[in-house]
């Protein structure tokens, strides 16, 4: 039998909401990976000085926290660390986390 994982059903919609046109998609594409209760959300793009190597920019990352049940949001800073989105954010849904990431109020995830 199999379950169905709501959080990646949920996943897989945004992202496809927001791929650019499949006419762009070799210039830069959107993509997730999701495993271990950590969701990651990337742009994929040529690498700027050699175009046949293809390179993931991280946008945002969503962790479940299963001791309490919810979900935190991370975004990247310059140093290429992960920082905790403030005000430090904190759901049980995970329709919530992707409405913060649209939403960007504060431009850390698509600048």
């Amino acid at each position: 039998m199999k379950v169905i994982n709501f959080t990646e059903i949920q996943i897989k919609q945004y992202i496809e909401e927001i791929r650019p046109p499949k006419e762009i998609r070799k210039e830069v594409d959107v993509s997730y990976s999701y495993g271990n209760n950590v969701v990651e959300i990337f742009e994929i793009r040529p690498k700027w000085d050699d175009n046949k190597v293809i390179e993931n920019f991280p946008v945002a990352r969503a962790k479940y926290v299963k001791s309490k049940n919810i979900w935190r949001v991370y975004w990247m800073d310059s140093n290429e660390k992960w920082i905790q989105y403030k005000p430090n954010f904190e759901e049980q849904h995970f329709s919530k986390v992707i409405e913060v990431i649209k939403k960007d109020e504060h431009g850390c995830f698509w600048g």
